[in-house]
Parts: structure tokens; C-alpha cells; sequence
């Protein structure tokens, strides 16, 4: 049986990748719509190359209500210089443009969520057009990863870094070094919940070195995580031996997800009272939060309750919710990686 042919990308780059010195283009995809036949969705990119060296990949926008990655990266491409280079970098300071620009989750053109899409299709919607388009020509030339997240307008986060943890141990150890050296107020040995589809998971997959974040939420960039993106992106570009320069090292709580257990989740919609906030410590079985109906008054609220002790790490942000939302995340406070 003859293997069936693979479509090119209709995804076109406006910059020579192995160009020396700095280049600011776009990746071009066509996209006619009705305001616009023949047009395009442009992703801005640059990027920098000094020599031989390995590569590093830098994305945010993955979803397009996280800013702290937009913020680090759109500077980091302002401020890098060729001479602090040692290999290349290429930053995407908005990976789903389409939803960046709209200040939304998942794209408002398919509704594609980027991070659920891969390996992508040439064929596909817009959205897994872009995510083939990483996954058959980005993700290839990179050595390294760091793909910003935060909480978007849905989930608050106290700022951490992190990793996953893998079948194979060097790849994994590489990769908490750098997250180590890219020195978040906490540092996490990430389990995820729904790790189908994801960008992480085509990265890890390739065997690259995979690391992100999750700085804030609430759908807005404070001055503290924004601070705490731009310096550590920095940092884990000398660490990768992609940037000259010195680490700058932070202190950091390492803190694991071992099991489903670190989650807590709706049964019911209505109105979140939290009795905690994010870094108090909680024990197994203390509410974390009540819900209450909010169709009549008189009814008593649903509470929900802990299911580990741990430190509380990440919560609801809208204060109503509905059934299936994650209400709370509590990990577990560890010596080290």
C-alpha cells in the first residue's frame, strides 16, 4: 500500500531561520474571510542567531488571555542583542494570535484551543493549521522549550515554574534543571489533568527540553509576575547555554502533584465563597470553599473539601462557577526536584 502523501504547511515564514544576526517577520497563514478574501493570519516572530548552538523555542499566547509570557516575550525580542547569543532563539510572543487578539482562551475563528490541537493538521481548521505547522517545522529545530501559561480569566495561580515528569530520567533531570534556574517563587513537578493533544506533550514526545509556567491569572499581567517572566526566560537561556551571561539565581519552593488527589472540583453552579486563599496550608478534608445557589435565598451552600494537605496553589477566578469547573489545586511542599 503506497504511504499517503503529507500536505506542505499553507503556514509560510517571512524570515530565514538560519539567517545570522536578528530578524523581526511574521508567520503568514491564508485565511479568507469576509472582510478579507485573500487574507492572512500573521503570528509575529524574531529571531536571533549567533553561530553554532542550540536552539531555543520561546512561546506565549498559547492561549490568548495569558499575558505575563507576552509581556517577557515581546520585550525579549526588543532587547536581545545577536552578540548575547550563542546558537539561536526564536520567540512567538503569541502562538494563537487569533485568540491573543481577541483576549480569549480558544481561537474566535473555530474555536480551536491550541493546547488541545496537536499534532495539528495542514488541512484543518486555522487552529490546527498553526499547531502542524509547530509540530512538523518548529518544534524539529528546537533543542529547548519554554512555553509561558498563567491563569487567563479563569484560574489564579501563585507564580511557579515547571516540568513534567517523564519515563525518561535525563530528559526529565535537564529539564528541572532549567527550571530550577529560571527561579519562580515556587517550582513544580507538574502532573496534568488532560495531557491529550497538548504542545508539552508533542515537545516531550520529540525529546526536547520542555518547560512552563503558570504566573498569575484573572485574565491581566501584574508588575511582579511580569517581572518574574522576563527574568526568568533570561535565565533559562543561560542556563541552556543558548545566552551568555550569568544566572541570576532565586530562591524557590519546589512543590510536586503527584495524583488526581491535588484537585478539587464542582459538582454544582452558584456563587464561590473561598475559606482559604492561595499559600495558606490546608489540611486533608478542611473546606477550601463553599457554593452557594444563588436561585432562591434560604438554601444552604454546597461545601467542597480538600482531599490532600498541602499548600493551596491555584483556585477558581470568576466568582461563579459551574459543574465540572476546577474550583482548587493544593500540591504538596518538597525539599527538592
Amino acid at each position: 500500500m503506497l504511504q499517503q502523501m503529507v500536505r506542505p504547511s499553507p503556514i509560510s515564514a517571512t524570515v530565514d531561520f538560519d539567517a545570522e544576526g536578528m530578524s523581526h517577520g511574521f508567520l503568514r497563514l491564508p485565511y479568507s474571510r469576509d472582510d478579507a478574501a485573500w487574507g492572512s493570519v500573521m503570528i509575529p516572530l524574531t529571531v536571533v542567531r549567533n553561530g553554532e548552538g542550540p536552539t531555543a523555542l520561546l512561546t506565549g499566547g498559547n492561549h490568548g488571555d495569558e499575558y505575563e509570557g507576552p509581556i517577557a516575550l515581546f520585550d525579549l525580542a526588543h532587547s536581545l542583542r545577536p552578540e548575547e547569543v550563542t546558537g539561536r532563539v526564536i520567540i512567538i510572543p503569541a502562538m494563537n494570535q487569533p485568540a491573543f487578539g481577541a483576549g480569549t482562551r480558544t481561537s474566535p475563528i473555530d474555536r480551536g484551543n491550541l493546547n488541545r490541537s496537536f499534532p495539528g493538521r495542514p488541512d484543518g481548521t486555522v487552529t490546527e493549521k498553526i499547531a502542524d505547522y509547530f509540530q512538523r517545522v518548529l518544534l524539529p529545530m528546537a533543542d529547548v522549550v519554554l512555553d509561558f501559561h498563567s491563569g487567563g480569566k479563569t484560574l489564579d495561580f501563585l507564580p511557579f515554574c515547571a516540568a513534567h515528569v517523564l519515563a525518561d530520567k535525563m530528559q526529565q533531570d535537564r529539564a528541572f534543571d532549567l527550571v530550577r534556574a529560571f527561579g519562580a517563587p515556587y517550582s513544580v513537578k507538574m502532573l496534568e489533568i488532560d495531557a491529550v493533544g497538548m504542545y508539552d506533550t508533542a515537545a516531550e514526545e520529540m525529546g526536547k527540553l520542555f518547560v512552563t509556567t503558570e504566573l498569575g491569572g484573572g485574565g491581566t499581567a501584574g508588575a511582579r509576575t511580569a517581572d518574574i517572566a522576563i527574568r526568568g526566560a533570561r535565565n533559562l537561556l543561560i542556563a541552556a547555554k543558548v545566552m551568555r551571561g550569568e544566572v541570576a539565581p532565586q530562591p524557590t519552593q519546589w512543590l510536586d502533584m503527584p495524583d488526581a488527589d491535588c484537585f478539587t472540583f464542582a459538582e454544582d453552579a452558584g456563587l464561590i465563597q473561598f475559606l482559604a486563599d492561595l499559600g495558606d496550608r490546608v489540611e486533608a478534608g478542611q473546606p477550601i470553599a463553599r457554593i452557594w445557589p444563588t436561585g432562591r435565598t434560604g438554601l444552604a451552600p454546597r461545601e467542597l473539601h480538600t482531599r490532600r494537605a498541602g499548600l493551596f496553589t491555584a483556585r477558581h477566578f470568576p466568582g461563579l462557577v459551574k459543574p465540572g469547573d476546577c474550583v482548587a489545586v493544593v500540591a504538596v511542599e518538597i525539599a527538592e526536584a
